[in-house]
């Protein structure tokens, strides 16, 4: 049961909480009380998510009824990632006051209806405004419950074992998105690409919301968190200064802040590095052997980003407890650099698809190491908040890349400039991390 007082505060700057050096193993960790059941709401939320974002990419770029330029492609990225990032700071908030359990339930119901709405719009032929307010509904709740889920999982494992946790259910769960994405183009292939079809993929992913919100739903009343809330006549102060409690919870800790800010590098270089590589598989790209062109080698490129996830799972792990979390950050930068540069001169279908596979590792070691910077060092009564912040470093600048790419880009995407740009952001990246870091040396 949450109870009544202040939040507890974040670790003072300079502190850093102890490294996680025990390894349980993937096998003992599911059995951990209550984390098999928050992977299996998770598994199935992003199976939904992985199914929704490929049947809405397939209606708005590989639909023969369609037609599509990189503006067109820019805004179907943003209304899958743009919305939680607006509604973050107030929906942070209230996740540190609300019952987690409760909120997982209702939000994937709530979400299941708002997919039901995008399909029928669909069907119907609606594009443009019409098209994109209805899908923005649908990322907005979908950021909601992801961001509960992040904030729920130190509630359902031990601290000291959450770098190995993070790295099996985010890693896991990015491997369901992709298999939703995958089953959504075989859905495809069956009942076609047009707006019927399209309307059908779409219509599939309310199975992965509502077993998500059964799943959710054996949960005990607030076992989930949070474990403590502010008074309830701040409640709306609370929410209108999430964002501003976010960031400086996040600003308190410099170790978190370095992790954001190399975070943000890679969202904002993948962000180019996807737009291009979306236009180039549409419009430059032709079948050659193996490599295929269009939604198949998009496909491709996506399955070769899994299993980059899948290696980064492995090495995480091994690569935090051996050098901590800073130094392994710092490698998976300059290797990214490396690969963005290999891919601005070497621009060709299997130089995308190697890039899918080592840039897909490399950000989600970032990824993972932030995620465990956050939930290990940011007090519980700010954890919601803070992954408010944490989804705005994620999604506006991966938006805000995406835009700017949009404008920047020939129609076909063949812009290894553009590439090059994308790898001077790691190496930006790197020296902010590093940077940021100076300030708990000093303290």
């Amino acid at each position: 049961m949450p109870t009544s007082g202040p939040p507890t505060p974040p670790v003072a700057a300079g502190t850093a909480a102890p490294e996680a050096t025990e390894r349980l193993g993937f096998a003992r960790l599911v059995r951990t009380h209550g984390l098999r059941r928050l992977l299996a709401v998770r598994f199935a939320t992003q199976w939904a998510d992985g199914v929704f974002q490929a049947a809405l990419g397939g209606a708005v770029l590989f639909n023969p009824e369609r037609q599509a330029d990189p503006l067109a492609v820019a805004a179907g990225l943003a209304v899958l990632l743009l919305p939680y990032s607006l509604i973050g700071p107030f929906a942070g908030a209230l996740l540190d006051r609300w019952d987690r359990k409760r909120v997982l339930m209702a939000a994937n119901v709530v979400r299941a209806a708002l997919i039901v709405v995008v399909a029928a719009t669909v069907f119907t032929g609606v594009s443009g405004p019409g098209l994109y307010l209805a899908a923005l509904a649908v990322a907005g709740v979908s950021r909601f419950v992801n961001s509960g889920l992040s904030v729920a999982l130190p509630h359902v494992v031990p601290r000291r074992h959450l770098v190995e946790a993070n790295t099996f259910a985010v890693t896991v769960g990015a491997g369901m998105a992709a298999l939703g994405g995958a089953s959504a183009i075989g859905i495809r292939a069956l009942v076609g690409p047009d707006d019927t079809g399209s309307a059908i993929t779409t219509l599939v992913a309310v199975v992965g919301s509502l077993l998500a919100a059964a799943l959710a739903a054996g949960f005990g009343r607030g076992s989930l968190g949070p474990d403590r809330t502010d008074p309830g006549s701040r409640t709306a102060v609370t929410v209108l200064h999430g964002l501003a409690d976010g960031v400086r919870a996040t600003a308190a800790t410099p170790s978190v802040a370095a992790s954001f800010l190399a975070l943000a590098a890679h969202r904002l270089s993948i962000g180019i590095t996807t737009l291009l590589s979306l236009l180039l598989f549409r419009y430059a790209f032709t079948d050659s052997g193996l490599f295929r062109a269009g939604l198949a080698g998009i496909g491709e490129a996506v399955l070769l980003g899994a299993a980059g996830l899948g290696v980064a799972a492995l090495l995480t792990p091994w690569m935090v407890r051996r050098w901590g979390r800073p130094r392994t950050i710092r490698t998976a930068l300059v290797v990214a650099t490396v690969t963005q540069v290999a891919l601005a001169l070497l621009l060709s279908a299997p130089a995308v698809l190697a890039a899918a596979f080592v840039l897909g590792a490399t950000g989600q070691i970032v990824k993972l190491c932030t995620d465990a910077a956050v939930q290990s060092e940011a007090g519980d009564g700010f954890l919601g908040r803070v992954f408010a912040l944490y989804d705005i470093v994620f999604n506006v600048g991966y938006v805000l890349a995406v835009a700017v790419a949009a404008l920047l880009s020939p129609p076909d995407g063949y812009a290894p400039w553009l590439l090059g740009a994308a790898a001077a952001l790691y190496l930006l990246g790197l020296l902010a991390h590093d940077q940021q870091l100076r300030r708990t040396r000093k303290a």
